[in-house]
């Protein structure tokens, strides 16, 4: 029952008028939400020591302005559709501007995720689980998921950890900004951190405001050009087993040298694990971390794999970073979810996650291959870079050509098309252009290419 805080003055008369003027006031203010039932007339006009026909008057008249809404038996309350809070609500719940096939190049295809195996996980859960189970969990993850990934990462991305030293985040972003965090701390300064150029511009605002000073550092077709590391260096970030957003794989020859030079500074490598999932030609290769558990900190999520609003991620870090992180979430925000963190961890454990990506990895394939073919047919001076596996493609166009040169252009066509596109940006390179797949059906790629061209082709003659 919502608090009115009316104050009316006897004095001044127009009684209904003034306990009408304030309620409108806090409705339009948003401090009476829509929804939010009114007191009945007859217990307000107590409360305010007037008549009840007075209140009457003033309900009667905001319903007429469409302010409130009354039903017989259901009481009053503040309509729909009234105040300040219910526009913007509407506003925010519109993403009229998205592209048709997703709204980031990096998005899942999030149609796929697989409502029935997690219904049936959390209902599994809620069977199982004893009352304890749902109090305030520990700060690293609750310890079934931390044992069922420990067992899934060295069984599938050839890890070395034990499940005391996998931490429970809510994604990458949180995870690698935790561990920066921790650096800081540790060393009583702002941190160097080095990240591949190009890379993902999302997370770099989370970094630095956890404490770094970033350094970009080139990429090339092998991978991050370990040479061009700053030597003071505190960390490194880099997505090995299929680089955002290039798409290539760090080579056998640069994971050694990685891994020395980490060895030799002191400094730690943050493996963001991207898309280690989704390789199509082949096997993926196994983690940075499997090689030096002692230098390397892997990090992971379910984003691409399930859902990126699960907000379920975790990392596997070297003790003494896993200890510190644990003690930083503590402190932080006190965990994850626990029944989400119980659902995840059952998924694993009867192999259905397995199961599901084994499906999205065919699916994906064909969505990828499809636009590959589409682009070489439709628009021959654009070039598809990178090895098959993930949920983007990175594209270069070919200089001294028609349409060629401008990937500002080629991205708002795509959108135009209803592709997810964005433009990479790099300080030792080309730009480039990211179109994400995931959420585009083999059978409507030819479409949505042969509206790209048409779009491009439109732009350059323009």
């Amino acid at each position: 029952m919502a608090d009115l805080h009316l104050v009316v003055d006897r004095a001044a008369g127009g009684l209904a008028a003034q306990i009408a003027r304030g309620m409108r006031e806090a409705v339009r203010s948003g401090r009476l939400v829509p929804g939010a039932r009114l007191p009945a007339t007859r217990d307000l006009a107590r409360d305010l020591g007037l008549s009840r026909g007075v209140v009457v008057e003033a309900y009667e008249q905001l319903v007429a302005e469409g302010l409130l809404e009354s039903r017989t038996g259901a009481g009053t309350r503040v309509a729909a559709g009234a105040g300040r809070h219910a526009a913007a609500e509407h506003i925010a719940d519109e993403p009229h501007c998205w592209p048709h096939y997703g709204h980031r190049p990096t998005s899942p295809d999030l149609g796929a995720f697989p409502r029935q195996a997690w219904l049936a996980a959390v209902r599994h859960v809620l069977a199982t689980l004893p009352n304890d189970a749902f109090d305030y969990g520990d700060p690293g993850g609750v310890p079934a998921l931390r044992r069922e990934l420990a067992a899934y990462l060295g069984r599938v991305r050839a890890a070395d950890t034990p499940a005391d030293h996998v931490m429970i985040v809510t994604g990458v972003a949180q995870g690698l900004s935790l561990v920066v965090q921790v650096l800081v701390r540790d060393r009583g300064r702002r941190i160097v951190l080095a990240v591949e150029d190009p890379t993902s511009g999302r997370q770099i605002p989370l970094l630095r405001r956890a404490g770094a000073d970033i350094v970009p550092v080139p990429v090339d077709g092998e991978g991050i050009v370990v040479e061009a590391l700053p030597g003071d260096a505190d960390a490194v970030v880099v997505t090995p087993a299929h680089q955002y957003p290039t798409g290539v794989v760090l080579s056998p020859a640069r994971r050694a040298a990685l891994i020395d030079w980490a060895a030799r500074t002191g400094a730690l490598v943050l493996e963001d694990d991207y898309d280690a999932e989704f390789r199509f030609d082949c096997d993926p290769v196994g983690c940075l971390q499997g090689l030096a558990p002692d230098r390397v900190v892997l990090a992971g999520s379910v984003s691409k794999a399930l859902a990126p609003g699960l907000r379920l991620g975790w990392i596997a870090a070297p003790p003494r970073v896993a200890r510190a992180v644990r003690l930083a979430r503590g402190e932080f925000d006190l965990g994850s979810p626990v029944i989400d963190q119980y659902t995840l961890a059952h998924l694993i454990a009867v192999g259905a996650y397995d199961r599901h990506l084994r499906r999205m990895r065919r699916e994906y394939r064909r969505r990828r291959d499809a636009l590959v073919g589409a682009l070489a047919e439709h628009l021959p001076w654009i070039t598809a870079r990178g090895i098959s596996a993930g949920l983007h493609l990175y594209a270069e166009m070919n200089d001294g050509v028609d349409g060629g040169g401008d990937p500002s252009g080629l991205a708002e066509a795509a959108r135009a098309a209803g592709l997810s596109a964005e433009v990479v940006t790099s300080a030792h390179g080309s730009p480039g252009l990211v179109i994400g797949f995931a959420r585009l059906p083999a059978h409507r790629v030819t479409e949505a290419v042969r509206a790209l061209a048409g779009n491009a082709e439109g732009d350059v003659r323009g």
